[in-house]
């Protein structure tokens, strides 16, 4: 929803990745100025420049925004700090089309005008809407972001479907938070009996070039088989539940969906990036890395001594007691089959010059775990 030749785009993801291609498209096609961030370090600095009424963003990019955000609202005191997190919490609850009632409305306008105005402020001031894709988006940022009048329309979608599929609109009661939307236009989305998502439209490609064998085993009866596995609901919105090529197997025959798991881990401060493990092995476990500036800041307020190094932060126990209490917490939402039994701690920066992550955030699995072979054989032995 542009207003054509008034808005104004940021944006910094890479221009190779086709989320952010065919979205340069779209911005041209409405007159939208499109201004290019010096690089995701300087986000912060070119969004107060440019002041965007829209840009696109991946998951990891909101995780980080917010929990900006809450660890300055944690070092307010008084009235002020009561005022911040009773706003938070009331934009936790957020639903879409003023489903809560008037009086939830009527609260929401007041955190608006004495908070949420705040983050608008520290996100140009302008902001109307984000896009979200590349990787599953947690469901407390669409609901938190949107109460405070910076709504993220989340979509779904692939490199091989050019790239959308389904998008969440705020227009017409298309948005519902936990879902990634309804199905474009001249898109059909079917799911099969396993649980993978189907398509079939004008937006699926031709084939991988010069791989028919590839290009087979990928569209057939029809339809592109996703790779990805997720439900229809009543009202014909689509929910991811995981990557197919990345759910696993215990060896005592239970699946696993990682990402579930890592999203809802990754809800802690003390979390900064988070990798599930246990293919074959009895039990699933995690590598972690740290928030190390948050533990810091943590430390210096219980008045710990935690070194001065990574390395010594992670081995200290106080530290380790802590993130076992955010690991346990998470887990009551589990099942036992699916609860996070052991963990060890990583004492370096996941990063895309590291070859942890991808441009767009997402985790190299195999690198990660290519690189953490000793901890792994620590937890399994």
């Amino acid at each position: 929803p542009f207003e054509e030749s008034s808005s104004r785009a940021l944006s910094f993801l890479p221009i190779c990745h086709i989320f952010e291609r065919v979205i340069l498209y779209i911005y041209q096609y409405y007159s939208v100025s499109i201004y290019f961030a010096e690089s995701i370090d300087k986000l912060s600095d070119n969004i107060k420049e440019v002041k965007p009424t829209v840009f696109s963003v991946v998951p990891r990019l909101l995780e980080k925004v917010y929990d900006k955000i809450i660890e300055k609202g944690s070092t307010l005191t008084g009235i002020k700090r009561k005022l911040f997190f009773w706003s938070v919490d009331l934009g936790l609850r957020y639903e879409p089309y003023g489903a809560n009632g008037l009086w939830y409305e009527l609260q929401l306008k007041l955190a608006r005008k004495l908070i949420f105005s705040k983050w608008q402020e520290g996100l140009g001031g302008n902001l109307t809407v984000m896009v979200s894709g590349s990787a599953a988006l947690q469901q407390r940022l669409t609901r938190i972001f949107a109460a405070a009048g910076m709504p993220v329309m989340e979509g779904y979608g692939l490199t091989e479907t050019s790239p959308v599929i389904t998008v969440n609109d705020s227009r017409n009661r298309l948005f519902k938070v936990g879902t990634v939307g309804k199905p474009i236009q001249n898109v059909e989305v079917k799911i099969a009996a396993d649980g993978e998502i189907l398509c079939k439209g004008p937006n699926v490609m031709m084939g991988y070039y010069k791989d028919e064998k590839l290009t087979s085993e990928t569209i057939f009866d029809g339809y592109f088989h996703t790779g990805d596995i997720g439900e229809i609901d009543a009202e014909g919105f689509l929910r991811i539940t995981d990557r197919k090529k990345e759910m696993f197997k215990t060896s005592g025959g239970k699946y696993i969906a990682p990402q579930i798991i890592e999203n809802t881990m990754k809800q802690s401060l003390f979390i900064e990036q988070m990798m599930v493990i246990g293919d074959g092995e009895k039990m699933p476990a995690a590598l972690i890395q740290p928030s190390f500036d948050f533990i810091r800041e943590w430390a210096k307020r219980k008045h710990l001594n935690i070194g001065t190094t990574n390395q010594e932060l992670i081995s200290h126990l106080e530290v380790i007691q802590r993130i076992q209490e955010e690991v346990d917490h998470a887990n009551q939402k589990f099942g036992n089959w699916e609860k996070i039994k052991r963990f060890e701690l990583t004492p370096e920066v996941w990063s895309i010059e590291g070859g942890h992550l991808t441009p767009t955030l997402k985790l190299k699995r195999k690198i990660v775990l290519e690189k953490h072979k000793t901890l792994y054989q620590k937890i399994y032995g």
